[in-house]
């Protein structure tokens, strides 16, 4: 934002004030890029710079030290290291993690993936509902062959179970085709990070996109479980139909 390069010299001014025959002075430090680092996250990269911390001492003064940040290895066990600074450094020092420091952007998420969750479900039962109809047209379509099939000595565990695998199949491909394209646009759009967003706004340059395997196993398994209920009431119908009423008028 300043438009410095590394080489460059900047020049840092302490708000500690010293006193001289003319006033309060500010201090002054000339400091020279050396690098430029980037985190990814505007807050940081917009308003922070690295000096040592010896020198930051001199220029600022040995109490100025109010804010330090650690950086932990596994960013979920943040919680037993602020349990850690409390314990061994008592009252004085007040620790937070991440997810305190940033409680209003996870609800703010919580919220989104809710809203998510259900508008897939609403998806999916709608996806539900088509097969259910289809179904039904089938058995209206195909009362002729049921009825064959019965007068036949077709039992009707086995008509209503030739209805329910077939709704589960068209289920089931649906399912793996809806799983395979959705895992192909989230690599593509996290690898090559399609959708940008304003960088002032959301602290990041682009929408990230992470396959959760949990979530992903939870709505696959979920849709072929909705799809295989919505075979039982047109199965159901087509186990009891009556072959003399199919075959009156044909």
């Amino acid at each position: 934002m300043l438009g410095v390069r590394v080489g460059d010299d900047v020049q840092l001014i302490s708000p500690r004030e010293t006193l001289s025959p003319v006033g309060p002075v500010f201090r002054r430090r000339n400091f020279r890029v050396v690098g430029i680092f980037s985190l990814g996250l505007y807050q940081f990269d917009s308003e922070s710079a690295f000096i040592r911390l010896d020198v930051a001492r001199r220029v600022f003064g040995e109490d100025a030290q109010v804010f330090i940040e650690l950086r932990v290895d596994d960013m979920f066990k943040s919680r037993e290291v602020v349990e850690a600074v409390n314990g061994q450094f008592g009252p004085e020092y007040r620790p937070q993690e991440w997810s305190d420091m940033n409680k209003s952007l996870f609800s703010a998420l919580w919220l989104e993936k809710m809203a998510i969750s259900i508008t897939i479900g609403l998806i999916v039962m709608v996806a539900a509902l088509n097969i259910v109809a289809s179904l039904i047209l089938l058995v209206m379509e195909k009362s002729r062959d049921i009825a064959i099939l019965k007068t036949m000595g077709s039992p009707a565990k086995s008509i209503r179970r030739i209805f329910m695998l077939q709704g589960l199949i068209i289920g089931f491909v649906g399912t793996a085709a809806g799983a395979i394209a959705g895992y192909g646009l989230i690599f593509l759009l996290d690898r090559y990070k399609l959708i940008s967003v304003p960088v002032d706004v959301y602290q990041i340059s682009y929408v990230p996109f992470k396959l959760q395997p949990l979530d992903f196993f939870v709505v696959v398994v979920a849709a072929i479980v909705i799809c295989f209920v919505a075979t039982i009431y047109p199965s159901r119908q087509a186990a009891r139909l009556d072959p003399a009423q199919a075959l009156r008028y044909q």
